[in-house]
C-alpha cells in the first residue's frame, strides 16, 4: 500500500507527498483496512449531503478506483459543469466496490453508473483472485444496478503492460482477456460500453506514455482522452 501511495503521489499535476506523510497515510489506511475494509466511511458524510439535498435529474455517478478518483483531481471542471459524482477510492479492488455499491451510487439515485474496475484485482491488491471472479463482481454491480432503475455504462479496463508497485505480475494480456469478458456482457444485455481501452493502447498492449507518467494511471492529456468517450456514452445512456 505505501509504495501504491508513492506511485500516486508521483503522477504529475498532483502534489507530492513527504516520506511522513506517506508514513502516516500507511499506518491510517492499515488501521481502516481493520475496521472499514471498503472504506465505507469514505464518501460518507458527502452522500448524507447529497441525499438530504433531494434528488436530481440526470445524476450520474463514477464508481471506480484511483483512476475514477484522480480524474476529479485532475480535471475537477469535467465534474462540475456537468455535475457528475466521483466515488473513486485509490486501491480499490470489485470486491470492496460491491460492499459499497449501495451507499455510494444506489442510495444517491442516479440515473446514471459509470463503472470503471478491474485492473487493481489483476495487480492482486487485496489477494489473488481470479478474472472470472472479478467479472462477476462487476456483473453483481451491473446487476444491481438495473435492479433499482439505473442506466448502466460499463467501461474497458485501461491498458497496462506492467505495474511499478507490482512488478512480478504481466497484465497486459489479462486486461485484454477481462475487456472481452465485458464487451461480451454489455453486447448480450444491451447496456453500454466506455472503450478507452482502444483509444489508449500503444503496440505494446501498454497505455501510451503521452497519456500517463507511470503507465497506469492517466495524466491530464490520458482524461482529456477519456472524456469525449464517457461523455458520448452517458448521453447514449439517457436517450435510452
Amino acid at each position: 500500500m505505501a509504495i501504491q501511495l508513492k506511485i500516486n503521489a508521483q503522477v504529475k499535476n498532483l502534489p507530492k507527498k513527504s516520506e511522513q506523510q506517506i508514513e502516516k497515510q500507511k499506518k491510517e489506511d492499515e488501521e481502516r483496512q481493520n475496521q472499514d475494509w471498503a472504506f465505507l466511511k469514505r464518501y460518507q458524510k458527502e452522500n448524507e449531503k447529497l441525499i438530504a439535498e433531494g434528488f436530481k435529474d440526470n445524476r450520474v455517478v463514477f464508481m471506480g478506483n484511483s483512476i475514477t478518483e484522480g480524474w476529479k483531481k485532475m480535471d475537477s471542471s469535467f465534474f462540475a459543469k456537468n455535475s457528475f459524482i466521483d466515488r473513486g477510492i485509490s486501491g480499490q479492488t470489485t470486491p470492496q466496490m460491491l460492499i459499497r455499491f449501495h451507499p455510494d451510487v444506489i442510495n444517491l439515485k442516479p440515473k446514471v453508473v459509470v463503472i470503471l474496475a478491474g485492473i487493481n484485482d489483476i495487480a492482486e491488491n487485496t489477494g489473488k483472485i481470479t478474472l472470472e471472479n472479478t467479472f462477476e463482481n462487476i456483473i453483481a454491480m451491473a446487476e444491481i444496478a438495473k435492479a433499482n432503475n439505473v442506466k448502466v455504462i460499463l467501461s474497458s479496463v485501461l491498458p497496462a503492460n506492467n505495474f511499478p508497485w507490482r512488478p512480478s505480475i504481466e497484465p497486459a494480456d489479462k486486461v485484454i482477456r477481462l475487456n472481452e469478458m465485458i464487451k461480451k456482457y454489455v453486447e448480450k444485455e444491451g447496456l453500454i460500453y466506455a472503450d478507452y481501452f482502444s483509444a489508449m493502447v500503444d503496440d505494446k498492449k501498454g497505455l501510451k506514455k503521452e497519456l500517463t507518467s507511470d503507465g497506469v494511471h492517466p495524466t491530464l492529456a490520458g482524461y482529456k482522452v477519456m472524456e469525449p468517450i464517457i461523455e458520448k456514452a452517458i448521453k447514449g445512456a439517457l436517450a435510452k
